[in-house]
């Protein structure tokens, strides 16, 4: 049974955001990715469109969501579904970093809207 301690965990940052990753194949997954993201205040990530569903958890702050261009502003304990084929975009207004968990399965791939795809490598 893998078991990842916060030491085991790999960090990345992009966009101005921090990626904490737990679960992924080099930690022993076979099938999900599961990692903490730190927004800091302030910060815009660029709107994205993801390939595979990612579960999104607030567990801390506040944060402006952008879903196929309807935003909504979520709060500590909210959890927002983030289908294929979505364009999802976050900030963070308030000047508070807000943490988030995040929960999808492995092959996740985001197109920005230049056209580029990043793939995570939290998420691979």
């Amino acid at each position: 049974m893998p078991v990842v301690r916060p030491s085991d965990a790999v960090v990345h940052e992009i966009h101005g955001a921090r990626f904490v990753s737990y679960a992924t194949p080099l930690s022993g997954s076979e099938e999900l990715c599961a990692w903490r993201g730190e927004i800091p205040a302030g910060t815009k990530a660029p709107v994205h469109t993801v390939n595979r569903e990612e579960i999104f958890h607030l567990l801390t702050g506040e944060l402006l969501i952008t879903l196929d261009g309807r935003a909504e502003r979520i709060t500590a304990g909210d959890t927002v579904i983030i289908n294929p084929g979505t364009a999802f975009g976050v900030e963070n207004p308030t000047r508070q970093t807000a943490t988030s968990w995040v929960t999808t399965s492995i092959g996740l791939r985001a197109e920005l809207a230049d056209g580029s795809v990043i793939t995570p490598p939290w998420a691979n």
